[in-house]
């Protein structure tokens, strides 16, 4: 079913292509990638692994300018502190105040990030920085080597933050 979808989502824009002449028709592997889920159960979760001395590496390279050297802002949001502030006058949604699931962050980082080229990260890049951002808000230790076993098994603080929606219509 997901890859008849894939097929009738790349004919649309393929369509759309040759009525507007703007963008241009998908390829197989921009469709496989926009298919992609990974759920907080970890399920959808490539192969692959990253420590976090790994990590700091991938996150100096692609991240820091944006982020800043140690995560804390520059020209993009900051991704660590704000942590029990989601109540507060000022509060800082960060991957440590907010996220809920540790497996959302890798999926968002695989899909959005690096801003200038989503995409452009391995996997093993991808659980690396993952792992050093963490790190860095004091989640998981400096030994810390996450893959698709251990990253759903990271308890996030804000795990508690969000109530599940029992809505017979939200499966």
């Amino acid at each position: 079913m997901a890859l008849l979808l894939l097929v009738l989502a790349g004919a649309a824009v393929s369509a759309a292509t040759e009525q507007t002449g703007l963008g241009s028709e998908p390829t197989a592997d921009e469709l496989g990638a926009a298919g992609y889920t990974v759920f907080p159960d970890g399920k959808g979760l490539p192969e692959g692994s990253g420590a976090v001395s790994e990590g700091r590496a991938v996150y100096q390279q692609f991240c820091a300018a944006c982020h800043g050297r140690n995560a804390e802002g520059d020209e993009a949001a900051a991704l660590v502190g704000g942590r029990d502030s989601l109540t507060s006058e000022r509060p800082r949604k960060t991957v440590e105040s907010y996220w809920p699931y540790a497996t959302s962050l890798w999926d968002y980082i695989r899909r959005s990030m690096p801003y200038e080229s989503p995409g452009a990260l391995s996997d093993d890049e991808i659980y690396a920085v993952v792992a050093h951002l963490l790190h860095l808000g004091g989640i998981v230790g400096e030994d810390a080597v996450l893959d698709k076993e251990t990253l759903p098994r990271v308890e996030m603080p804000n795990r508690d933050g969000f109530v599940p929606d029992d809505r017979p219509d939200t499966d």
